[in-house]
């Protein structure tokens, strides 16, 4: 009974994994009730390439999780991202042997599992398949085709794919850290739940994710996710830079740009001056701020440029696609100073930086809501989501005699929200069966 309470989202991360446990309060409002984190050793740019280290920190931040909120954690929605991850427009469409039957969820699902059909590059296998809208004989632009008449169903469909190998080793991982597979959800789209609001997402916006090894990007218009990409650079390739820049071990680079760190140099003065220990006796170094400003300025135009070809790729010049709402930017890598002036400056568009305090309950710890945990709360949402989605109001225990009256009532809207999300829960299925069976 106890899992049926609470939704527990897991964020492997390239810099931290970061497992999340939280429920609906009686406002609706996501209440957090516990955290864990711990330093993410076999994570590369977003894919597990060190199975066993990347077991320990999940273990870990479990662990730290059930101790910090007294729940045992059973099962756990996953995000997944990284470089293999890439998006594609395609459009298809089914003739209804009965034109004058009203179009219901059954058609849907049939011009969906087409598109699944689609002939993908060894070893990718497709992620989400997200209907963008819809063409009722020839008449376009129809945004719920259900209920209305017509024998020709088209549809454009933004379909996400990666490899199928890089989405069973994170489930190898899960697996094997002791905990179930409750579902995977493609990290920018968790991200994007829990830091943008509904009327961002109707005007237009673009949700740039910075993590540690790659950065994120989900656009949305009209309410409608249009466009996502994995870019595979973030915060580390910096630290990197500053490392290589200046001659120094990670550490200090982390902390450099952490405490001193800023993505326009205009601001430091020349005379500026860090000076960091040298290693055994040896004389410290001394660094210029400028200099160091410098180093990060130009490796995060670099990023940004990548973020803003994508924005463009998308159409984000054509009147009728234009992002009113700007970026929004998340992630741990958003927090570096001066970030929102340099974007706005290089794209010209209006930028906030976005905390995910959107859904969150109003006593929630200041902690949870920094753009660190946006991808976490958004998972944790997802969990909620789909616990709700089998009839188990979260946060609550439903009396027995209570369960059969919920499903009776849920059942004429079940299949709409299965079909939406079903090729989702057909790849954890998939990933499951794998996993099963390989033992």
């Amino acid at each position: 009974m106890e899992k049926q309470h609470f939704a527990v989202g897991l964020d492997i991360g390239t810099t931290k994994i970061v497992a999340m446990i939280g429920r609906k309060n009686e406002f609706g409002k996501l209440e957090i009730l516990g955290i864990g984190k711990s330093q993410s050793l076999g994570v590369h740019r977003g894919v597990v390439n060190n199975i066993t280290q990347t077991i320990q920190s999940i273990q870990q931040a479990v662990q730290d999780a059930e101790l910090d909120s007294g729940v045992k954690i059973a099962d756990v929605t996953v995000g997944i991202a990284g470089q293999h991850i890439r998006s594609l427009h395609h459009s298809d469409y089914i003739t209804r042997a009965n034109s004058e039957a009203v179009i219901d969820e059954h058609d849907l699902e049939l011009l969906e599992n087409q598109v699944h059909k689609l002939v993908m590059l060894p070893g990718e296998e497709i992620i989400h398949v997200l209907p963008q809208d819809y063409k009722v004989d020839g008449q376009a632009e129809v945004k719920e085709p259900i209920g209305m008449y017509g024998g020709r169903l088209e549809a454009n469909f933004h379909v996400v794919v990666g490899q199928v190998a890089s989405i069973r080793n994170i489930g190898r991982c899960v697996k094997s850290a002791g905990i179930d597979l409750d579902g995977i959800t493609l990290e920018p789209l968790a991200s994007a739940n829990a830091v943008l609001s509904q009327e961002e997402k109707e005007a237009g916006v673009a949700l740039i994710d910075i993590g540690g090894g790659t950065t994120d990007l989900a656009i949305f218009k009209d309410g409608i996710i249009r466009h996502t990409a994995v870019i595979p650079f973030g915060g580390n390739v910096i630290t990197e830079d500053i490392k290589e820049g200046c001659s120094i071990i990670e550490k200090q680079a982390e902390l450099l740009k952490i405490k001193f760190g800023s993505a326009w140099p205009g601001e430091n003065k020349e005379n500026e001056i860090v000076s960091i220990p040298g290693l055994r006796g040896r004389d410290p170094k001394e660094i210029t701020l400028k200099n160091l400003s410098k180093i990060i300025h130009a490796r995060v135009v670099e990023i940004i440029e990548q973020v803003y070809v994508e924005i463009k790729n998308y159409g984000h010049e054509e009147r009728k696609k234009k992002l009113i709402a700007g970026i929004v930017l998340t992630g741990g890598g958003s927090q570096l100073k001066h970030l929102k002036q340099l974007v706005e400056y290089i794209t010209g568009m209006d930028t906030r930086i976005g905390y995910p305090n959107e859904h969150l309950a109003g006593e929630s710890d200041s902690e949870i809501t920094s753009p660190l945990y946006a991808t976490a709360v958004g998972l944790v949402m997802d969990g909620v989501r789909r616990a709700e989605r089998r009839g188990w109001p979260a946060g609550q225990i439903i009396p027995e005699i209570q369960e059969e009256n919920v499903q009776q009532e849920e059942e004429p809207v079940a299949p709409v929200k299965k079909q939406r999300r079903s090729f989702l829960d057909n790849l954890t299925e998939k990933v499951k069966d794998f996993l099963d069976n390989a033992e």
